[in-house]
């Protein structure tokens, strides 16, 4: 207990002690003696009482699950579209028009709203403060959902930029940083008016994430409209696929990779009952990883009008990016040291595990893919849809299942419906996604040596693309079979958690808190000079 609150035990209502904070069980009111210097020990902070607004997290989760089901249909519809042309049902609903809505849906849709449930339950308890403004709060849900209702209405119409991960049209790029700067208020206010003086490290990543998605998406989208669904990029040519590269890759950098480390460096000690493994290497993470990575994107122009010094650039500061990368996985995995036996019952932690261990084998591909040799042989193959699905499915996937599965219980007061169900959700997707990715590595693999294969008169060995095309399709329907596994596994998460929220208590009162104030320290004046 920290030294300031010891006092607290004395209080007139029932606190429960831990060592992040005190949290009850249920609202309480506070008694005005409570704040009064009567109740504080001379040299002790005075004691504040307060309540985290969990609901925001609540609708956030709800989304999540809601979100994630209706972009891995679409994934599995198109993953049908490929070997069995017959499922492209029309115009508006063929894979040109329904594979940027997928994508769209499960990164900014299904693990964004994951992000903000992240965010909103940890920031609150890491700075043990309430956030900044309710108000703000609910804007950003309902205007990220109204984005995403957006997205999914102009895409199969046809109203795209065609930038990958930046399809979306002026108006909602617009909305997109609206939204974006009042998450980013309600954020920094927060800290600004956090009782707890140190910052963790997860926080950091979630600065990082902020600041980096406002400057990539805002200095990407940059366009000149010429009606209200059309507008062209102010960049062209080499400049424009520059550009778009150091957005898309870092989208991936700071939209999938850092807010999920900051979830992991939060909600991995918490269920491992843990401190993490290594503070000192968290900081290290840190700082190497969001320094290298914003440099790496012109690893996806190899062998293209883009200057061959700055596709070099990106390829030596990929390699450089294996190494902060694989310290945040020993880290994550490393909190772990004593819970392994854990892992057989608890399917958070398996989840967890999981999810960290697909983080360090997407992150040592990325960087192998980005050498050139490799890259030749990858690029413009299966074998980069696998290497995505790999960090997309294992990674974010399961950290955010984790995450939901620990949340569960703890924002409904309730005990998880299923615990067999949540096990059997985590073989089915590994299983799924295990198919998944090997079926696009031998997919990508084969097509790569085909079209670089050369008779000895020099000549392609395969001239006919569609040679390829048959070659893979059975891989193809392997992959099917794979996401459709993962897509079954999130249907068995909505009912499990349907099913523990039935069973909740109607009301579910927001967590009353006591912590010490926030004590100003400001300098001392200088002396007058006599």
């Amino acid at each position: 207990m920290h030294p300031a609150c010891e006092h607290l035990a004395e209080l007139p209502f029932p606190l429960l002690f831990t060592d992040e904070l005190m949290e009850t069980k249920e609202t309480i009111e506070i008694p005005s003696a409570t704040r009064t210097d009567r109740h504080t020990p001379p040299g002790s902070p005075q004691v504040e009482v307060f309540a985290y607004d969990d609901q925001i997290t609540r609708m956030f989760v709800l989304a999540t699950v809601l979100w994630g089901f209706i972009g891995m249909t679409v994934g599995a519809l198109i993953a049908l579209q490929l070997p069995f042309w017959q499922a492209n049902l029309g115009e508006y609903f063929s894979f040109g028009r329904l594979r940027p809505l997928h994508t769209n849906a499960v990164i900014f849709a299904f693990a964004g709203n994951a992000i903000f449930a992240a965010v909103y339950y940890s920031t609150q308890r890491l700075c043990k403060a309430r956030m900044f403004s309710d108000r703000m709060s609910r804007i950003h849900f309902w205007g990220w959902q109204a984005i995403i209702l957006s997205a999914a209405i102009t895409l199969p119409l046809g109203f795209t930029t065609s930038k990958e991960y930046a399809e979306l049209e002026w108006p909602i790029d617009v909305a997109i940083a609206v939204v974006w700067i009042i998450f980013a208020v309600n954020f920094f206010g927060t800290l600004a008016r956090r009782r707890e003086r140190h910052m963790y490290v997860a926080l950091w990543f979630y600065i990082a994430t902020i600041i980096t998605i406002a400057v990539l998406h805002v200095g990407n989208s940059l366009a000149l409209p010429v009606s209200m669904l059309k507008s062209y990029s102010i960049y062209a040519g080499v400049q424009d696929a520059l550009i778009q590269w150091w957005y898309g890759h870092n989208a991936v950098a700071f939209f999938l990779t850092t807010p999920f480390l900051g979830l992991m460096y939060y909600f991995m000690p918490k269920a491992a009952e843990r401190p993490v493994f290594s503070y000192r290497l968290s900081i290290i993470h840190f700082w190497s990883l969001t320094f290298i990575y914003i440099w790496a994107g012109p690893h996806h122009l190899q062998y293209t009008a883009v200057p061959e010094w700055a596709a070099t650039l990106g390829m030596i500061f990929s390699v450089m990016l294996w190494m902060p990368s694989w310290g945040g996985m020993i880290n994550g995995l490393f909190t772990l040291r004593g819970t392994w036996h854990k892992l057989r019952d608890d399917v958070v932690l398996k989840m967890f595990a999981v999810g960290i261990t697909f983080y360090g084998m997407a992150t040592f591909e990325g960087p192998m893919l980005s050498v050139k040799s490799v890259n030749a042989l990858g690029h413009y193959t299966d074998w980069i849809i696998g290497h995505v699905h790999a960090g997309a499915l294992g990674w974010n996937g399961f950290m955010s299942f984790g995450m939901i599965y620990w949340l569960l219980p703890r924002l409904w007061h309730t005990e998880l419906w299923s615990k067999k169900l949540a096990n059997a959700h985590f073989w089915i997707g590994t299983i799924g996604m295990l198919l998944y990715v090997l079926a696009m590595y031998s997919s990508g693999i084969t097509q790569g040596l085909m079209w670089r294969a050369f008779d000895e008169a020099g000549r392609l060995m395969y001239p006919d693309f569609m040679e390829t095309v048959l070659r893979i399709k059975p891989m193809y329907w392997v992959r099917l079979i794979g996401g459709s596994m993962y897509l079954f596994g999130v249907v068995l998460l909505m009912f499990n958690m349907y099913k523990t929220i039935r069973s909740a208590p109607k009301h579910l009162p927001d967590p009353t808190v006591a912590a010490p104030a926030r004590v100003e320290v400001r300098p001392h004046a200088a002396p007058a000079l006599a």
